[in-house]
């Protein structure tokens, strides 16, 4: 079986998720149904419909959570450390034609939020910073065209 890397926040976000949908999502959608179901006519129910909509929705999520944490390897980015950027690295960018600078932390596919500075693995970016280490510059293609960056620092926090 193939293991996904995540941090422990990311699956411990994910357990959440999947705890919500099993004790408050699922049995709500189960009474929308009942008592769409109360009122007649299925054929022509737009609440019936939508709720079972809703229900397949929400049995789907729980089956692709159930799979992604069955296949998650959690690493804890705190016990790693070196100078090479790897899975959980906190790292300072700047770029090299606007000088804008940028940090992000490498984290497992599930758990990459641009919003919060977490990309993931295996994003152009991650993939393109893997191995460097301090000082070094990448080149990362982009839709508007290659970016070129310089590595500021190499954390793990």
């Amino acid at each position: 079986m193939h293991k996904n890397p995540i941090t422990s926040q990311g699956l411990h976000q994910l357990e959440d998720e999947l705890h919500k949908l099993k004790t408050e999502e699922r049995p709500a959608v189960i009474r929308a149904i009942a008592e769409a179901r109360s009122y007649g006519d299925l054929s022509e129910n737009a609440e019936y419909h939508a709720a079972r909509e809703r229900q397949s929705f929400i049995e789907g999520r729980i089956l692709e959570l159930e799979d992604i944490i069955s296949s998650a390897e959690v690493i804890n980015p705190a016990s790693l450390s070196g100078n090479q950027v790897k899975f959980g690295a906190t790292v300072s960018l700047v770029d090299e034609e606007t000088e804008k600078k940028v940090t992000y932390q490498i984290v497992g596919m599930y758990e990459a939020d641009l919003k919060q500075g977490k990309i993931s693995i295996s994003s152009p970016l991650a993939k393109s910073l893997i191995g460097k280490q301090k000082g070094d510059s990448v080149s990362v293609s982009a839709p508007a065209g290659d970016r070129f960056y310089e590595i500021l620092s190499v954390d793990f926090i």
